[in-house]
């Protein structure tokens, strides 16, 4: 549904923003299940594995073509930074923040696609709604946030045993003599990662997608006028600057949420808090 089409029926503009925000979903409630978000994130985690496919049966070693350049750029860039945030070593580390930063970014990635292009072909085979940004359904973001909360969980009790995990609950961050109040604290704290993990993706790229559409909007019902002269001009350079300036939006969420994965992993790998 086109936001010119969406006027012309009488929708207006709280219509349009909502059925771009409107999931593909079945069932209700809790039972919910997002299928365009689910279909997309699978559709985005089969291209990563497209790429690394094509870079295995093509390496060179001599010198390298253009895209490998590019993925060893992006490899030597995630290592970097488990190097200078991780302490000791985990093979699993390194291979799970290059798979979070990639996919997160990807996922991110959807929201400099036209608002209208996708939802609008979806229309066309008869799909009625279609939210192509995965990162802007909350299910996502706070799913892939409690993976990470549940591998600090378990990297903690295996580092720490069991009571080495029971006691950084009971006697931190003040000490032996404040145990109850330790434990509230300690435990806001430790939710508190999981949340701010997913909700700080989440909000960024919601908002963003916001902008997207009220920059759409400034066509809402235009016709083959004056006024549609003055306005789809300035559309195109809003888009334009909003999406030079979102490149910069998706690379940094997908980056942030990279470096706190790591960083989470790492207090779990260390005997101090």
């Amino acid at each position: 549904m086109s936001a010119t089409e969406n006027a012309d029926g009488g929708g207006g503009t709280v219509a349009y923003i909502q059925h771009h925000l409107t999931n593909l979903h079945t069932g209700e409630g809790f039972w919910t299940i997002n299928w365009d978000t689910i279909i997309i994130s699978i559709l985005l985690g089969g291209v990563i594995m497209w790429m690394a496919s094509k870079v295995k049966n093509n390496l060179e070693s001599g010198t390298p073509g253009g895209f490998q350049n590019f993925v060893e750029m992006i490899l030597e860039f995630v290592q970097t930074q488990v190097k200078d945030s991780f302490p000791g070593h985990n093979p699993l580390i390194a291979p799970l923040a290059l798979t979070v930063f990639l996919w997160v970014w990807l996922m991110n990635f959807m929201d400099l696609i036209p608002v209208d292009l996708l939802p609008t072909l979806a229309a066309g085979l008869g799909i009625p709604y279609l939210k192509v940004v995965p990162t802007t359904d909350l299910n996502t973001a706070l799913a892939m946030a409690l993976v990470v909360f549940l591998l600090t969980v378990y990297y903690n009790i295996k580092i720490k045993g069991p009571m080495g995990y029971l006691k950084m609950f009971l006697f931190h961050p003040f000490g032996k003599a404040a145990v109850p109040a330790n434990m509230v604290m300690t435990t806001i704290e430790e939710l508190a990662k999981p949340l701010s993990l997913g909700l700080r993706l989440f909000g960024n790229m919601f908002a963003g997608e916001l902008v997207f559409l009220l920059i759409a909007l400034l066509t809402l019902g235009a016709t083959i006028s004056a006024g549609l002269l003055i306005w789809f001009p300035l559309q195109v350079v809003l888009d334009l600057a909003w999406l030079i300036f979102h490149i910069l939006v998706i690379t940094l969420q997908a980056f942030i949420f990279m470096v706190l994965t790591i960083v989470y992993l790492g207090m779990a790998h260390t005997e101090d808090h």
